[in-house]
């Protein structure tokens, strides 16, 4: 059945320091009938993830910043409920970047159909998404992991890290990772990651660096970053010569509201010929076949195993983002919208 109306989330003021319910509100809006080439759909996944905080900002970057008073945006998967365009029928399962709503009428330009895999549709915003591609493309790709090295994993327990983790030991890699908690550090070492660190237990006792001393005695050949701060000047003490830095992201530092001081010590990168590169998911767009065929086996050989994190209703999508900036996350962080 056509939809009449459906509820939005829009951004309402931009977060100073850490983001709170308190920047959102929701609003509802028209369901208008989809025009030629168009067609209509119903939300039934979203998806929040860490980089929808720099579109928070007014400022330039490599997507533009949200605008206060609309909606955002983010990746989902809906149902079509209505189709004027050729190779879209009522039924079909899709994925967009037009999250943080119920429903919505667009471009059938602006859709995937999802493909047959037998995984569950809200895997495409996860393991089969964006996060796995990253993960996939980042440590592949930039990290060239090789049989025996070690790789350091930090924020190893949310959607990327935790898939980083468990690709490197495919590869035969010794894998060491960073999470905020217990729980998170038997989740991981249950996934088969070799050493769990607790980070904010190590800074109470001897410390983070003295903990990844301990946990890679022999060093680290790849440092796979979603954290930055003192993971990152961490990585760069117990690096070995030639290490690879695959820049990810840095959520430590997404909510400074003043520029914090850089790492003391990145005289490193020259004596250890050390490789540091960043890089944007987009930009290996071209591997999304390849990354679904390989993802895809291993799911079906039991080597990768999936966590999600899930919020119920589209009112609860803006705590389940703030939730993703104090460690409320294991695994992806998923709302359910129907």
């Amino acid at each position: 059945m056509a939809l009449t109306q459906f509820r939005e989330i829009l951004l309402k003021s931009r977060p100073a320091g850490a983001p709170g319910v308190e920047n959102f509100e929701m609003a509802s809006a028209p369901a208008k009938a989809p025009a030629e080439g168009e067609v209509q759909v119903r939300n039934l996944w979203m998806s929040v993830d860490p980089y929808m905080r720099g579109r928070m900002y007014d400022r330039p970057s490599y997507v533009p910043p949200f605008e206060l008073g609309k909606a955002l945006q983010g990746g989902a998967i809906g149902e079509v409920v209505e189709s004027h365009a050729d190779g879209f029928k009522p039924g079909d399962l899709v994925e967009s970047m037009f999250g943080w709503r119920e429903g919505f009428t667009g471009p059938a330009s602006a859709l995937t159909k999802l493909p047959q895999t037998g995984a569950a549709p809200q895997a495409f915003l996860g393991v089969l998404g964006m996060p796995g591609l990253t993960a996939y493309a980042g440590l592949l790709e930039i990290g060239k992991p090789k049989a025996g090295e070690t790789v350091f994993v930090s924020g190893a327990a949310g959607a990327v890290g935790s898939l980083v983790c468990q690709i490197a030991k495919i590869k035969s890699c010794t894998v060491v990772g960073t999470a905020g908690s217990d729980d998170k550090c038997a989740w991981l070492r249950a996934a088969g990651v070799d050493q769990a660190v607790n980070y904010r237990t190590a800074e109470k006792q001897s410390g983070l660096l003295a903990a990844m001393r301990a946990a890679t005695p022999n060093g680290i050949d790849i440092y796979f970053d979603n954290v930055g701060g003192e993971h990152l000047e961490v990585a760069l003490e117990i690096a070995r010569p030639f290490a690879r830095f695959v820049e990810c992201g840095m959520i430590s530092r997404y909510n400074d509201e003043t520029p914090p001081p850089g790492p003391s010590n990145l005289i490193y990168i020259v004596g250890k010929s050390l490789k540091i590169q960043g890089f944007i998911v987009m930009q290996f767009a071209g591997l999304r076949e390849q990354f679904h065929k390989d993802m895809g086996q291993w799911m079906r050989e039991g080597r990768i195993r999936s966590e999600e994190t899930i919020h119920d209703g589209i009112a609860s999508a803006p705590k389940a983002f703030a939730d993703l900036f104090s460690g409320g996350n294991t695994g992806k962080m998923l709302v359910k919208l129907v």
